[in-house]
Formats: C-alpha cells, structure tokens, sequence
C-alpha cells in the first residue's frame, strides 16, 4: 500500500472511533448497566440481581422516620421468594442524617436493625457529585418521573429487565398494604412504568422567561 494511501485509511478509521466511541459511553439504559459498592470496598455489579425486582432505597438510620428501615426489611424478606431485593444506599446528603463512622454504620444496619437486604456503603445521591445510577434513575428520559432526589427514603421500583417502573417519596411508607400491593403487581409484571410528570403551563411559561 502507499504511504499516502495508508495515512488516507489510517485518518479514516480514527475518525470512525471517534464517532463510536461517544455512542457507547452513552448506552446505559438499565439499571443493571451500573454498580454500588459495599460496605468492604467491592464494587458489586447490579446484574448481580438480574431478573429480579429491585427497590432501590436511599436510607438514613438517624432520620425519625427511620421505622421505614424495618418495614422494609419485612418487605424483603416477605417477598423474597417472589423475586424481590431490596437495595439500601446510605447518604447523609439529607440533613446529615446518617452515621459517618463505617464501623458504626455497619453495625447498626447488621447487629442493631438486622437488615437481610444488602445495605451498601454511603454515597453521594444529590449535585454535582451524584454517582451514576442515581444520575440515571433522576433523569426523566431514562426513568421515571421526578428530578433530584429531594430526601431520604426515596425508593424506586426496577422490573426484572432492569428498567425503573415508578418512584415514591418518603410519604410513602413501604409498611402501608397499598405499597405492598404495589409490589406484588411489580412481581407479577403487571406494574405500569409511571408516566413522566407534565409541566403546568403557567410553569412553562415561567420556564421560558428565565
């Protein structure tokens, strides 16, 4: 081959690379394409639980609504054999509402609750240092409705493909019948996913004033 002709084919392919590369640093569409790390430093992939139903909870043990803590330990170990896991990820990025010691924090969710969900190590869940799965399940055009996590207790519902089905606050309590039965119709794959939240239309005008 000729140099030029090589140099041609060489640019060529680089540019295709570079066209690529973007697309598949962009292709995380489930909640299984992200990780957590547990309380002893392992990176633990979320396809880990693949075909399972996730509840994916932000949790502060100093929070006085702590009790959700063990509603929704019953809540796993009541539907476990149904496909349920629920997922705990602390932060204290709520009013600091959860321990900063690790040994502390360990032994409070294993020897004090006696959680039999896995309960990750501590994250930051809001601004610019929000790790990537909650950056995917807050943006509406990946997820479900919603924005920024607002407090602790927020809790998403994830189907067995890894896709978010629906999003409550910490209103709502996992012990109430009503969000069991939620979860009963997300194991039976009868869970419609939430619809996107829409603007008021005084809200968008007011947005496009800004």
């Amino acid at each position: 081959m000729q140099p030029r002709l090589f140099a041609f084919s060489l640019i060529a392919l680089l540019s295709c690379s570079v066209l690529v590369a973007p697309e598949e640093n962009s292709s995380k569409h489930s909640a299984y394409d992200f990780s957590l790390v547990d309380m002893n430093g392992k990176v633990v992939p979320l396809s880990t639980y693949k075909g399972k139903v996730l509840l994916i909870v932000n949790l502060a043990s100093q929070s006085i609504y702590h009790d959700q803590i063990s509603a929704l330990n019953e809540l796993a170990k009541a539907y476990e054999s149904q496909g349920l896991v629920v997922i705990g990820v602390p932060s204290s990025d709520f009013g600091g509402e959860e321990l900063k010691d690790p040994s502390a924090l360990r032994q409070y969710y294993s020897d004090t609750m006696h959680v039999s969900f896995p309960v990750f190590a501590p994250a930051r869940l809001h601004g610019v240092e929000t790790i990537p799965l909650y950056g995917f399940l807050c943006n509406p055009k990946e997820s479900v409705s919603g924005e920024d996590i607002h407090w602790s207790f927020t809790k998403f519902i994830i189907d067995r493909e890894g896709k978010p089905l629906a999003r409550f606050e910490l209103s709502e309590d996992p012990a109430d019948p009503a969000f069991h039965v939620t979860i009963e119709s997300a194991l039976a794959g009868k869970l419609k996913k939430q619809p996107p939240e829409k603007k008021s239309e005084a809200q968008g005008d007011d947005d496009d004033n800004e």
